[in-house]
């Protein structure tokens, strides 16, 4: 009998290669890592043809549906995320491919990197910190948090979390979501709002839904008009859940405050990426779990998926 062929198809920036985990696997099969990115389709199925088991370590690694077609063996897909955009789920669906992903489980530290921007964007941090770079002494306000309101779209792992440290601070963390219910309100201390009620009074709008046909540009030219023109808007969800022109035509005409993000429409981002060249913005490369303890737990989860599937025990299952 063949041994099992367990593939990491593109683990590029790192996750998982250097992870004490895989060494878990090694009793149920061969793991095959490979450390840098497929360049070309090709190249990424060639190096997935044969695989039992997909560990895809990073989301800029996607299967569409014609790729996992002509992944003929394939019988799991064990994601290092909780977001399962890369993957095309109909099609994985129907060729039987089980797809696990990490639902919460580096909640606490995706939120306080959330946080983090917050208060970076607050303080205007990067941007008085070019200007000192740059020899200039600029005189800007900047925003006081506590007693502010917070608002929270999508109170899921993540924006539980972010509402707990907003209350913390003694912020007013009033939120959207799409199934609000009285005892989540009472357990979370916010207030369910409609979403233009938020986006009207919220001083922070921070973006915690996942990526679907009904969240896709959530916040856009509309939404963008209905806030307060010195609110501040974080998004740690994906960067297709808001429309990125008009987020820039918001910054460069004052309809907004600033704008602090950790995910985006094209990843990595182009040199012309059009968000870079504002003022009032703090931007990080999608890392908003690359903490030690994230990473670890990550990855722990990965292979925690697969012994559980291998032991027809499969847990965290998308489909």
């Amino acid at each position: 009998m063949d041994q099992l062929k367990i593939v990491i198809p593109g683990d590029d920036p790192p996750q998982i290669q250097d992870s004490p985990h895989l060494d878990r696997l090694k009793p149920y099969g061969d793991v095959i890592l490979y450390k840098d990115r497929p360049k070309t389709i090709n190249e990424k199925i060639k190096r997935a043809k044969n695989a039992d088991i997909i560990i895809n370590s990073r989301g800029l690694v996607k299967w569409y549906a014609d790729e996992l077609r002509q992944l003929t063996k394939l019988k799991l897909i064990s994601l290092c995320s909780i977001g399962t955009d890369m993957i095309d789920l109909v099609e994985a669906k129907k060729k039987g491919i089980v797809v696990c992903n990490q639902p919460g489980r580096t909640a606490p530290v995706v939120a306080e990197h959330s946080f983090g921007l917050m208060f970076a964007l607050a303080k205007r941090t990067a941007y008085m910190t070019s200007g000192l770079k740059m020899g200039k002494w600029y005189r800007m306000d900047n925003v006081y948090l506590q007693n502010k309101i917070l608002g929270i779209i999508g109170t899921g792992h993540i924006g539980s979390e972010m509402a707990r440290l907003g209350n913390a601070i003694g912020m007013n963390v009033i939120a959207w979501t799409y199934n609000p219910s009285d005892e989540r309100a009472q357990k979370l201390n916010i207030k369910y709002v409609d979403m233009d009620d938020l986006l009207k009074t919220s001083d922070v709008v921070s973006l915690h839904v996942k990526l679907t046909n009904d969240s896709y540009h959530l916040i856009g030219k509309r939404e963008l008009a209905l806030m307060k023109h010195n609110a501040l808007l974080i998004n740690v969800a994906r960067g297709q859940v808001i429309d990125t022109n008009a987020v820039v035509h918001a910054l460069n005409n004052g309809n907004i405050g600033g704008v602090a993000v950790d995910v985006y429409d094209q990843e990595p981002t182009p040199p012309d990426y059009p968000l870079l060249k504002c003022e009032h913005v703090i931007l990080t490369p999608h890392c908003a779990d690359m903490t030690p303890e994230g990473v670890d737990l990550l990855n722990e989860g990965a292979v925690d998926n697969i012994i559980a599937f291998l032991n027809d025990k499969p847990q965290n299952v998308v489909v």
